[in-house]
């Protein structure tokens, strides 16, 4: 097969060994002689593989004793609802940073439940950067805040700083640099960017953050209740979660988090170089807010993009073209994708200086 680099934004780029015991599985699953997808979610076989996406999940992060750790479904577009119903008090306020698409998105679906403080936006810089300068309202019930943004390319690199309960969407960075879990009170990420495929939402939520809204909140966004059925209320989705487990392994024996944010600092850095330095490219983020995940640059001569977008495609990369509503160019730079691919992207923007420029 032609080797593809696959810079695509999600669902993801996963490592070639995951897909094929993935795809092994499909056909017979612990020597069962049954597809993964066919047995029972009850079955032995499945708890011990729930069991162990859930233990690894908790030794990766580091996660502190008092989180529980869950796998479910809808993705962080559901997780906007979830987080909030479960913390916005009856008559109370949750408060916002707004730094993208997706930050927006959460904003609305809280505004269902009750009242919402958006503290800081950089919506009117068209999301290039992330609010520095914010005061978190001591009378809220929760910041919430989405770590990387990427459409258009920007990243918190600190944890903000924040007296009341922490919640983060980590949809597209998590497992990509090392953080210290203790500091939130709820995380929740769609697996498709560095955990798996699409299709499971892992949460990692504070227990004691949780029975304090004053709701009747629906079984099925009711955190306690899938808490108290272990990830199991309704029919889990095993594929996804079997998958995620083979990713988080494969990630542990190659040296876990540490390891992984090491390389994905070397494909940023070799990306960001040539962007900074080819007069045919530029960025569009301010460079301190710039993600590892999602690199977003432009042409600096429009007209010049169905030369370079021949270029790109004839390297066999594949899906560097900008979200619509931003334009240009994002190289997503997930866990799996290779410093190789990387290298194959600056190669392709290197000749087309010299034959362009």
């Amino acid at each position: 097969m032609t080797k593809v680099h696959n810079y695509s934004a999600g669902p993801c780029i996963l490592p070639q060994e995951v897909l094929k015991q993935a795809s092994e599985a499909v056909i017979n699953f612990n020597n069962l002689n049954l597809s993964i997808l066919e047995i029972s979610h009850r079955s032995k076989d499945f708890i011990e593989v729930m069991d162990n996406a859930i233990a690894l999940v908790k030794e990766l992060l580091n996660v502190p004793s008092g989180y529980s750790v869950l796998f479910l479904q809808g993705g962080a577009s559901l997780g906007f609802y979830i987080s909030a119903i479960n913390v916005m008090k009856k008559d109370g306020k949750g408060a916002y940073l707004d730094t993208g698409v997706w930050s927006a998105k959460a904003i609305k679906e809280a505004k269902r439940l009750g009242s919402v403080e958006v503290i800081a936006s950089s919506k009117d810089k068209n999301y290039n950067s992330i609010p520095k300068s914010f005061e978190v309202p001591g009378d809220a019930d929760y910041l919430h805040y989405t770590s990387n943004n990427t459409i258009y390319g920007t990243q918190f690199k600190t944890v903000p700083q924040s007296s009341i309960p922490l919640i983060c969407d980590m949809s597209s960075d998590i497992f990509s640099k090392e953080i210290d879990v203790s500091k939130y009170d709820m995380i929740y990420a769609g697996a498709q960017k560095n955990m798996g495929p699409a299709g499971t939402t892992l949460y990692i939520v504070k227990d004691e953050l949780l029975g304090k809204t004053g709701r009747d909140i629906p079984s099925m966004l009711d955190l306690q209740v899938h808490i108290e059925k272990e990830s199991m209320f309704n029919t889990p989705p095993v594929y996804p979660i079997y998958v995620s487990m083979l990713n988080l392994q494969w990630l542990k024996k190659n040296g876990g988090v540490k390891w992984i944010e090491g390389i994905n600092n070397q494909k940023a850095e070799l990306l960001y170089a040539e962007i900074d330095r080819n007069p045919l490219f530029k960025g569009i983020v301010e460079k301190e807010d710039r993600s590892n995940m999602n690199v977003t640059f432009v042409l600096t001569d429009e007209s010049k993009s169905e030369a370079f977008d021949a270029a790109w495609k004839a390297a066999n990369i594949s899906g560097i073209k900008g979200h619509r509503s931003a334009g240009g160019y994002r190289a997503s730079m997930y866990n799996a994708l290779p410093l190789e691919s990387v290298q194959a992207l600056v190669d392709v923007m290197q000749a087309f200086e010299k034959t362009n420029g």
